[in-house]
C-alpha cells in the first residue's frame, strides 16, 4: 500500500493548532524527514532528537537556535553559543539569576493573582491569557529585572511579535524584526542606567557578575536579558495558558488537583510532556550522520521537535493521553543537554503557585468558543493560544 503524501509543512496553520497528527506521521513514517521546499531536516522520535540535543558538537546551535533566527541574535545568548563559550555565558547568567532563591516570588505571585482573580469572579467571563497568565508573568519579571513598569498587553504584544513568524512568507517580516529591536533598545538603555546606578535586581546581577576575572560583555547582558524577558513573559505564560487548556480538556484531572492541591507539581510535569510552548528548536550538522537510512550532510539545519518526541508511544505508554498520575522521566519540555531551560525551575514554581490560586477560586470553568475554533500564535518554535476565552462556571 502506498503511503499517502508527507503532511509535515512546518508553515501550516496545523503545525500551530494540531501538530500531534503530523508528528505522529512523521515518526512512523519518516523520522528523520528532509524538506526540500525549506532545506531543513526534522527530527521526531524520542530517541534521536534526545540524542540530538545532547549532542552539541554534532549539532551546534551557534548559528542560532530559532527556526527563522531574529538578526543579530545568533552567539550573543545562551542558546545560540555552544561550549567553551556557552559554558562561561550559563555559569555568568546563572550567578546573577540563582543569588536570590525563587521562593521568595510566592507572596508577590499571590498578590498579584488574588487581584486578577477578584475581577476574574466579579465578572465571570474573561481571557486567561490576557487577564491572568501575562498579568502575572509579566509583573513579576519586571520587578525582578528592575525594570520600570510596563502596560502588560503592550509589553507581551511586542513579545509575541519578537518570537512570531510570517508563515505565507515563511520567514519573519518587518514588524516581527523591529519589534525585537525595540526590546534589544529598551534592555540597551537599561543596562547603561544600571553601569551608572546599579540597583538590586537581575540586570545588575548580570552586569555584575564574575567568574575568574571574566564579565559578559554590554552585547551578552542585553541578548541574554532579551531573552530572559521573552521565555518569562511569552514561554511562561505560554506554558501556564497550555496546563489551564489541559485542565480544561480533563475535567477529572482537573477536580482531581481542586481535591488535593499538591498534584498541582504532578500535572504541571504531565503538561511539559504532553502539551509544552517549546516545540521545536534548530541546530546546524558540524559533520555527516547517517540517521534511518538518510544523510545529513554537514552544515545542514536540523530541526529537533521536542513536542514530537514527548508523544512517542516508544517512550511514554499512551503519550496522547493527559494523565496526572504519570511520571514523565525524561521528557524534553525543557529541552536537553547542554541548552536545558535555566529558568526550569522558575517556571515549574511560578505555574505551580499561580493555578494552585487559580483552581482555588475558579474550580470550574469552561470556553466560550468551540476548542477547534481558538487562534493559535503563528510561530516556527513555539506554541500558543493567543487567547482563551473563559466562563466561570
Amino acid at each position: 500500500m502506498a503511503m499517502s503524501p508527507c503532511p509535515y509543512d512546518l508553515y501550516a496553520p496545523a503545525i500551530d493548532s494540531d501538530p500531534f497528527p503530523i508528528y505522529a506521521w512523521l515518526r512512523d513514517h519518516a523520522p528523520a524527514h528532509w524538506s526540500e521546499r525549506d532545506r531543513h531536516w526534522i527530527l521526531t522520535r524520542y530517541e534521536d532528537v534526545s540524542w540530538a540535543a545532547q549532542d552539541w558538537e554534532t549539532f551546534s546551535s551557534t548559528s542560532g537556535n530559532l527556526v527563522d533566527e531574529i538578526p543579530g541574535r545568533a552567539g550573543a545568548t545562551l542558546g545560540s553559543t555552544d561550549p567553551p563559550r556557552h559554558d562561561r555565558l550559563r555559569a555568568l547568567a546563572q550567578a546573577a539569576f540563582l543569588k536570590k532563591n525563587i521562593e521568595h516570588l510566592e507572596a508577590p505571585i499571590e498578590e498579584i493573582a488574588d487581584a486578577a482573580l477578584a475581577r476574574i469572579t466579579a465578572t465571570r467571563t474573561f481571557d486567561f491569557v490576557t487577564e491572568y497568565s501575562s498579568e502575572i508573568t509579566i509583573t513579576i519579571l519586571l520587578r525582578m529585572m528592575g525594570l520600570p513598569a510596563q502596560d502588560p498587553r503592550e509589553i507581551r504584544r511586542k513579545v509575541v511579535l519578537s518570537i512570531s513568524t510570517d508563515k505565507p512568507a515563511r520567514g519573519r517580516n518587518q514588524e516581527q524584526i523591529d519589534a525585537f529591536r525595540w526590546l534589544a533598545q529598551f534592555l540597551e538603555r537599561e543596562v547603561g542606567t544600571r553601569r551608572q546606578a546599579p540597583s538590586d535586581d537581575l540586570i545588575t546581577r548580570l552586569a555584575e557578575a564574575e567568574i575568574d576575572g571574566e564579565r559578559l560583555s554590554d552585547r551578552e547582558i542585553i541578548m541574554t536579558s532579551a531573552t530572559f524577558v521573552m521565555a518569562g513573559i511569552e514561554s511562561l505564560s505560554s506554558f501556564m495558558n497550555l496546563v489551564a487548556l489541559n485542565l480544561h480538556d480533563y475535567p477529572e484531572a482537573r477536580r482531581r488537583v481542586v481535591a488535593a492541591p499538591s498534584l498541582m507539581l504532578a500535572a504541571v510535569e504531565e503538561s511539559l510532556r504532553f502539551n509544552t510552548s517549546a516545540q521545536r528548536f534548530k541546530r546546524t550538522a558540524t559533520r555527516d550522520v547517517t540517521l534511518h537510512g538518510q544523510t545529513i550532510r554537514k552544515g545542514d539545519t536540523v530541526i529537533l521537535a521536542y513536542g514530537a518526541a514527548n508523544r512517542d508511544e516508544r517512550k511514554f505508554s499512551s503519550p496522547d493521553i493527559y494523565d496526572i498520575s504519570r511520571k514523565p522521566v525524561g521528557h524534553l519540555g525543557f529541552g536537553g543537554g547542554k541548552h536545558f531551560c535555566m529558568g526550569s525551575q522558575m517556571a515549574r514554581f511560578v505555574t505551580d503557585v499561580a493555578m494552585r490560586r487559580f483552581l482555588a477560586r475558579v474550580p470550574e470553568f469552561r470556553l466560550t468558543v468551540p476548542r477547534d475554533e481558538l487562534a493559535w500564535i503563528s510561530s516556527s518554535n513555539f506554541r500558543s493560544p493567543v487567547a482563551l476565552p473563559f466562563e466561570v462556571t
